[in-house]
């Protein structure tokens, strides 16, 4: 590629920005392909130059705040913006997820359920794939940015009389949750649905009291933040369990789940536990997705068409029905279950951006965010069930402070040869360090470096394709929810 590239201008116009905000614009165009119509879940950037403008004048200030990965383990900032906010939080029901793995996909599971009962939702989930707006949705969909700039606009000066009055200042993610909380109560809607960002007492989310609290699948990740254990990262994440609350919990680690366990116990709240009060009674793969029978908190469901691959996303949704059901009071306050044509239609409705996403065929083109090993192995299980490959490449892009080792060696027994490069942000491991690792797991002859990114997804191609046309090759990307995210622009989807 010659040095005036689309792709690399874009790049330079983003260095003043947060690089964890910038969305990458254009596609690489040596690919061969074009993938599909984009998909609504995922907006573009707004085609109003004017709006556009206004966005990005919102992604600057935001970028000037603390990022992500940046924390004071506290929630007096987010509380004192709250009050001056009027407690928007406290105008609408919630229901408040944390776990390892599977939040959002589990979100959005219980996001389609509540709307297919006709109730008004709110959904706040992070990170995102490529638009920032993408984190406060409505209605199911996420929120237009021009209703994301009022929203800011309009929180802005309690914003800056927060920063004020405290030692530090509000966080990119505080600000975020704010806007968040102030557009649910603004719509109004009848139920939040909210993430965790990281861990859970001191998550700027937790300033809600939800009625329902999910815990999904607890393992190692952010260890330097949460604890080097499952039973210390679970006491951080217990927070979110509250005084007579009802507790979803999905398959834990044994010490884990004792800690929630006895944290329920000890604020009085309901257990429902995967595998004894709710599960998964069975599953078969179908074309584009698989068939389960569920049992909920009210009784069975069968015949569920769930539009997405593998065994642990019929766990989520085996723990999105439960939540939803313990929303409802379905075991306690009502006997009788869900309405179960309703049931169906939700879940035959649910899609997750960049939860082995295929883009594109021929060779099939495959996105997962896979970014811990945990998630690795859960995705490389569901690609083993899902798809017949005869030849499965990866393209792998990872952040720096994540347990890389052990997520190449989960994806090591699945790919054939893997492209190894890196995202765009500042967190991005460097290609060639992450190239190092993978010839110690892979061996030299499997590994090849490409540190931008739309060249590795060409040599990821190239090499899918050597088998011929039919031979069955197929490209998974996967290492990081940015990865994926640009991925998915430079191969059209969005």
């Amino acid at each position: 590629m010659s040095d005036s590239d689309p792709f690399d201008e874009i790049i330079a116009e983003e260095t003043t920005r947060d690089p964890d905000l910038a969305v990458i614009e254009a596609g690489s165009r040596t690919l061969r392909t074009q993938g599909g119509a984009p998909s609504a879940d995922v907006p573009a950037r707004p085609e109003d130059p004017e709006v556009d403008k206004a966005l990005r004048a919102v992604e600057a200030d935001l970028a000037t705040r603390w990022g992500e990965t940046k924390l004071e383990p506290s929630v007096s900032r987010i509380a004192a913006l709250m009050d001056v906010l009027g407690e928007p939080q406290r105008s609408y029901p919630s229901i408040h997820i944390t776990g390892t793995n599977g939040k959002t996909s589990t979100a959005r599971m219980i996001e389609a359920l509540l709307g297919a009962f006709e109730l008004r939702t709110g959904r706040y989930t992070s990170p995102h794939v490529q638009s920032i707006t993408e984190r406060i949705s409505l209605d199911g969909a996420p929120i237009s940015a021009e209703r994301f700039i009022e929203t800011y606009d309009d929180i802005k000066p309690y914003v800056e009389m927060v920063d004020a009055s405290q030692e530090y200042r509000l966080s990119f993610f505080e600000v975020l949750t704010g806007m968040a909380y102030a557009a649910f109560a603004d719509a109004p809607v009848d139920v939040a649905v909210v993430e965790v960002g990281m861990g859970g007492s001191w998550d700027a989310t937790n300033v809600i009291d939800a009625d329902v609290a999910v815990v999904t699948p607890i393992d190692l990740d952010h260890t330097d933040r949460l604890g080097e254990t499952p039973a210390a990262i679970a006491s951080e994440k217990s927070g979110i369990i509250k005084q007579d609350a009802t507790v979803i919990l999905a398959q834990q680690p044994v010490d884990a789940a004792q800690v929630l366990l006895k944290k329920a116990v000890d604020v009085d709240a309901t257990v429902a536990r995967e595998g004894l009060e709710f599960g998964v009674v069975a599953r078969q793969v179908a074309v584009g997705g698989q068939l389960l029978t569920l049992r909920g908190l009210g009784g069975e469901y069968g015949e569920v068409f769930l539009p997405l691959h593998g065994p642990y996303q019929a766990h989520n949704a085996a723990v999105a029905l439960a939540a939803v059901e313990a929303f409802f009071g379905v075991g306690s306050q009502r006997p009788e279950p869900l309405d179960m044509d309703t049931v169906r239609k939700a879940f035959a409705s649910v899609s997750s951006p960049g939860r082995l996403e295929v883009v594109r065929r021929s060779p099939t083109v495959v996105l997962d965010a896979a970014h811990n090993p945990a998630g690795a192995r859960a995705t490389a299980e569901a690609v083993g069930e899902a798809f017949d490959f005869s030849r499965l490449i990866g393209v792998v892009g990872a952040s720096g402070d994540k347990n890389v080792r052990g997520l190449l060696e989960a994806f090591e027994p699945i790919f054939t040869e893997v492209v190894v490069t890196q995202n765009s942000t500042h967190r991005a491991m460097d290609a060639d360090e992450l190239a190092a690792i993978a010839v110690e797991v892979f061996g030299e002859e499997r590994v090849q470096v490409e540190p931008r990114l739309p060249d590795a997804l060409e040599a990821a191609i190239t090499l899918a394709e050597e088998e011929g046309e039919f031979a069955g090759g197929g490209v998974l990307v996967t290492g990081s929810v940015i990865t994926v995210g640009e991925a998915r622009l430079l191969l059209g989807r969005g």
